[in-house]
């Protein structure tokens, strides 16, 4: 029975994993958390994955405090490169599989298409820095590995957008939301199900993919979504960035084209409104 190690374990796509875990027995699951797989500590990370000895690696564990790394850089580079890079190499030397999540932050925005793999990469900020380090490095020690490029990710599990806009539609009266920042959402349930997926499947294709759900909206237009769904009275207003000025920047434009994952793995990619249904039920 082959062993799958989750890192990252109580993040949002970790849980969404472990929910789905119990209608995959032919796998052994083991969901490690921050105590089990230390991605800030390199000195005692490759113990543990020799104490663990998985056959495949989802690596979902990251450091994913976008503003914060702008004065955290060091332990940003360290979780999202140094640790992915430590754990590429233990796959490559080890023979497993690995699936690294990555993030549509390594592009800087300027596009007005949808960005494929081959998109040039330009971060803006410290945490695409970092991730965009991590893929290189992830790439360069293992050639073999999947990278999965995700957007704007959400979840019943953690903290992310729509929860907070739940929440905030039911205690103010209006709000408003930057709309000049445009993307997809990821209904983190989806993505993990696309992980199993390609790990089930009969071929194993390595390189980058993007995965997010269908659609072409902004913030404000996702809000709005979440409004409709939620039958909220508050009333939402929608705003430039600048009118909203964060430590770290955000690319304007980073919706990604998925013609690669869904043509190799034969995916089926759901709509954003049609997943963004499922939080609401």
């Amino acid at each position: 029975m082959k062993k799958i190690l989750v890192t990252g374990a109580t993040g949002q796509l970790g849980s969404e994993l472990s929910v789905l875990a119990p209608l995959h027995t032919q796998y052994e699951w083991v969901f490690a958390d921050r105590t089990q797989i230390t991605l800030d500590n390199l000195e005692i990370l490759q113990s543990q994955l020799e104490v663990i000895n998985p056959n495949i690696i989802l690596n979902c564990g990251a450091y994913t405090a976008v503003d914060k790394a702008e004065s955290e850089k060091d332990l940003a580079f360290k979780v999202n490169h140094l640790a992915v890079e430590l754990i590429a190499k233990y796959a490559k030397e080890n023979s497993a599989k690995l699936i690294h999540i990555s993030t549509d932050y390594v592009f800087d925005g300027a596009s007005s298409i949808a960005l494929n793999e081959e998109a040039e990469t330009s971060p803006i900020n410290v945490y695409g820095e970092s991730k965009l380090a991590g893929e290189i490095a992830c790439l360069k020690e293992n050639p073999e590995s999947i990278i999965i490029r995700t957007s704007w990710v959400y979840s019943t599990f953690g903290n992310n957008f729509v929860k907070t806009m739940q929440r905030l539609m039911k205690e103010r009266d209006e709000i408003n939301v930057v709309n000049d920042q445009i993307g997809s959402p990821t209904y983190a349930a989806d993505l993990a199900q696309a992980m199993i997926d390609i790990i089930g499947s009969a071929k194993w294709i390595p390189g980058i993919y993007n995965y997010s759900n269908e659609g072409e909206i902004s913030w404000y237009e996702f809000a709005l979504s979440i409004k409709e769904l939620g039958g909220y009275n508050c009333k939402v207003g929608g705003i430039p960035s600048s009118s909203y000025p964060t430590p770290a920047k955000r690319p304007s434009f980073s919706l990604l084209n998925k013609e690669k994952i869904k043509t190799v793995y034969n995916l089926n990619i759901p709509d954003y409104k049609k997943s963004l249904k499922k939080m609401f039920v």
